[in-house]
């Protein structure tokens, strides 16, 4: 039974918020973090396989006494705005259909993140809606503010270009990147609720490993946000799996244009990010349990004695890597402060 009464809001919502997909790790934090949201109505969570079941029982942490149902994409009424928290491939069309009924709509899938379609195709497959290909805003909040202010289509980055692109973006705008290598280490809660035995438990408790070394379809999203800021560098991007569930270290090896000092570099980043409200620069390397469960970002930056910049970036993979960072955009796109409900 839905328990409306005890959804904290201040006052008259701006939004009435439905999550679809609200049973995956994603789409589960973004009912949480819409239902504490002080200016955000959750109106529906839903979920194809369980339905029927209370969110607050299949994630008794966040505590959303609601219901999950099936979604109707013929009965939208009352709702103002969705959070896609879907596949890719079977996001595109029920984005589609919702945006057909004028929603606002928050995509937390790989759909609508590129800008090209041969390049999509290449490492998704064909597009579901290839109609509204392109249209979407690229939610890397930092990067695309003002364009996120009225969007009607918000893209939410991947999680490991989230942290590699914000490690590397103020060397990027200055068109400093020549060359550029990315070690990415993420929780396994990065593979979702999956069955694979590579994720299991015995397999991962006191082990690590790369996966996908011959080629990530998060790459040329990387590769095209550093062309987008200025430095249309090539990327050679390799994920491993650590033993924990939750959160993300990306640590780039970038080679430079041209020759520069530590003190240039730290200089740099601490001008880019000084006003940003989410995004840290660290006097030291950042570490993960520091920043779990939040919306933040924590870069350092330094150079290392061949001159090669190293910029270390850590985030919470499910939080800034997801769910909290799609809610950072909804704000933009309702006119709120970015910061409400995450802080």
């Amino acid at each position: 039974m839905n328990d409306r009464a005890a959804q904290p809001l201040s006052g008259e919502p701006a939004a009435r918020v439905l999550v679809a997909g609200a049973s995956g790790f994603t789409g589960a934090l973004a009912a949480a973090i819409v239902w504490r949201h002080p200016r955000l109505e959750l109106v529906a969570a839903t979920s194809r396989g369980d339905a029927g079941k209370r969110l607050d029982a299949l994630y008794p942490r966040y505590r959303v006494p609601i219901e999950l149902t099936e979604l109707d994409l013929g009965n939208l009424d009352g709702v103002d705005a969705a959070i896609v928290a879907y596949p890719h491939g079977a996001a595109a069309p029920t984005v589609a259909a919702m945006r057909v009924q004028n929603l606002l709509v928050v995509d937390l899938s790989a759909d609508f993140r590129l800008r090209d379609m041969d390049t999509y195709e290449r490492w998704y497959g064909p597009h579901g809606a290839p109609a509204l290909f392109g249209e979407g805003v690229y939610g890397l909040t930092e990067m695309h503010r003002e364009e996120l202010r009225g969007a009607k289509l918000v893209a939410t980055p991947g999680c490991y270009p989230t942290a590699s692109v914000l490690g590397l973006a103020p060397l990027a705008e200055k068109g400093l990147l020549s060359e550029v290598f990315v070690a990415a280490m993420q929780g396994t809660s990065g593979y979702g609720r999956s069955s694979d035995d590579s994720v299991h438990f015995s397999a991962m408790t006191e082990n690590a490993f790369p996966y996908k070394t011959e080629g990530h379809r998060h790459r040329p999203e990387i590769e095209q946000e550093l062309a987008a800021l200025g430095s249309p560098a090539p990327v050679t991007f390799v994920p491993h799996l650590l033993p924990l569930d939750q959160g993300e270290l990306a640590t780039c090896f970038a080679q430079l244009t041209e020759p520069t000092s530590v003190e240039a570099v730290r200089a740099l980043y601490n001008e880019r990010y000084e006003d940003e409200p989410f995004v840290h620069v660290l006097p030291g390397p950042p570490n993960l349990r520091a920043l779990r469960d939040t919306n933040q970002c924590h870069v350092y930056a330094t150079v290392t004695d061949t001159g090669r910049v190293m910029a270390f970036s850590a985030i919470d993979n499910l939080w800034k890597g997801a769910s909290s960072q799609g809610v950072q955009n909804l704000n933009l796109m309702l006119g709120l402060d970015e910061t409400a409900g995450l802080v």
